[in-house]
């Protein structure tokens, strides 16, 4: 069967679930339900799950891919913020042994409450908590969920996310294209694109394109800093006027004098006419022992 016949199969069916269950996507939440087997199976797979492994499943919707998730993992642990949609995958796959459903907003709940569920522990059976994430994010907190996940404690392995494609592109972004959000995620872990997922692929279909994202995960940050709020904090300020070259994008982005920004640079060695979408990790790191150390600016 062709990849456009699978993905109308799976959007005739959809279709007529939604129907049958009296249910809409619903626009504020940012609902778009996959349909494209080929991408549920690609997500599925860049997890490379084992039997012996916990998943968290953020925005499973009508679960589609938590499907896949349950039949290749140890136990997946679904979040789900829609009322309807989670009493409706309790239902669904009530009797599956391996599954559960946590019915709350992803960003309002620990880590380790969602470790603590007995699917977590069924899976763990005492060993060191570990967990992959698999997620079909909304495009408007994209940001907000790496960022929960990326400074959680435990920290998971692996992220797989099916995120808008351009957002998957500036994350993946190499030196020279940098930005605040591609230095966020590359501190922690490894991304790389893929595959890129079109818009026909999911229902409704979005005004984008999307992709899926796959994060391998270090085992600790790959810069040595206490202070990661700080430290964002003067990425950020390099980031203010990213048209600018460093010294007038920090001193605005700092509020210090040019002066200031100029020293800072000098003494981390770095040109003074480069931007900041040209740093690399460790540029960012010289230029935080100078900064954090509390004399400049």
């Amino acid at each position: 069967m062709s990849t456009s016949s699978k993905r109308r199969d799976l959007l005739e069916e959809t279709q007529r679930y939604l129907r049958r269950l009296d249910l809409k996507a619903r626009k504020k939440l940012g609902q778009h339900f996959l349909v494209d087997e080929e991408a549920l199976a690609a997500a599925a797979s860049a997890a490379e799950l084992k039997s012996d492994d916990l998943v968290i499943e953020v925005g499973p919707g009508l679960g589609v891919l938590t499907e896949e998730l349950v039949q290749k993992a140890g136990g997946v642990i679904a979040v789900e913020l829609d009322d309807r949609l989670a009493e409706i995958l309790k239902k669904k796959l009530s009797a599956v042994p391996n599954f559960t459903v946590v019915n709350k907003d992803i960003l309002k709940v620990k880590p380790q409450e969602l470790l603590s569920q007995p699917v977590a522990q069924n899976v763990l059976k005492g060993k060191p908590l570990s967990y992959k994430v698999v997620a079909n994010l909304p495009y408007y907190i994209t940001a907000a969920v790496l960022r929960y996940f990326l400074e959680a404690v435990p920290l998971p392995s692996v992220i797989v996310v099916m995120v808008q494609k351009e957002v998957a592109e500036a994350i993946a972004a190499q030196q020279g294209k940098m930005s605040l959000l591609s230095v966020s995620v590359h501190l922690y872990g490894k991304p790389e694109i893929v595959r890129i997922v079109p818009s026909a692929s999911f229902y409704p279909p979005p005004e984008v394109d999307s992709a899926i994202l796959k994060i391998k995960i270090y085992d600790k940050p790959c810069l040595d800093i206490e202070d990661i709020d700080g430290f964002f904090n003067l990425v950020r300020a390099g980031f203010t006027a990213s048209r600018k070259q460093l010294p007038n994008s920090l001193a605005q982005g700092l509020k210090c004098e040019k002066e200031e920004a100029v020293s800072m640079l000098e003494e981390a060695q770095i040109d003074l006419k480069r931007r900041a979408e040209t740093l690399t990790l460790e540029e960012w790191g010289k230029l935080w022992e100078i900064y954090g150390r509390g004399e400049i600016c």
